[in-house]
């Protein structure tokens, strides 16, 4: 044997990803509930790490979610941040974050040292990819590996 172990149903595995919603039966989002920086992964077993090809259908869940939860945070005031953070190689690390003020005096609104406006990203597809997003904001940073948080204005605080 070489070493490389099959995945079984990764074509049902790519299919659902298309199609199905992580958020249908959270009835988790009310006018009382807050948020400590809670995040969703959703290439949890790491599969866009060995092809773009891979990871792009994680990423468009992702974003599918985001507009998802843009229309879920209407009942909640002003005081929140959505937004997603995409890591250059780390595909199990991509992940959809809502934060709120809490009781935990968990910082409000979260700030992120040192971003900026051009791609540090070396990724060029993951690049591409983030660059044909429309309606989104984009900020780059390196923290280990160079990553990019993304959010759109109107929605929530603004970073």
């Amino acid at each position: 044997m070489n070493g490389f172990k099959k995945h079984r149903g990764l074509k049902r595995y790519y299919r659902n990803l298309a199609t199905a919603s992580d958020f249908d039966k959270m009835p988790w989002l009310n006018a009382g509930t807050w948020f400590d920086n809670w995040h969703h992964h959703f290439d949890w077993y790491g599969y866009g790490n060995s092809s773009f090809k891979r990871r792009k259908p994680h990423l468009d869940k992702l974003f599918r979610h985001f507009d998802m939860l843009i229309g879920k945070t209407q009942s909640l005031n002003p005081k929140f941040q959505l937004y997603a953070v995409l890591l250059d190689f780390d595909s199990a690390s991509d992940a959809l974050f809502l934060h709120s003020t809490n009781p935990n005096n968990s910082q409000f609104p979260f700030k992120v040292s040192d971003l900026q406006s051009v791609t540090t990203l070396k990724n060029n597809q993951l690049d591409n990819y983030i660059n044909s997003l429309d309606g989104y904001e984009k900020l780059y940073g390196q923290a280990g590996e160079a990553f990019c948080l993304i959010f759109k204005k109107g929605v929530g605080r603004p970073f």
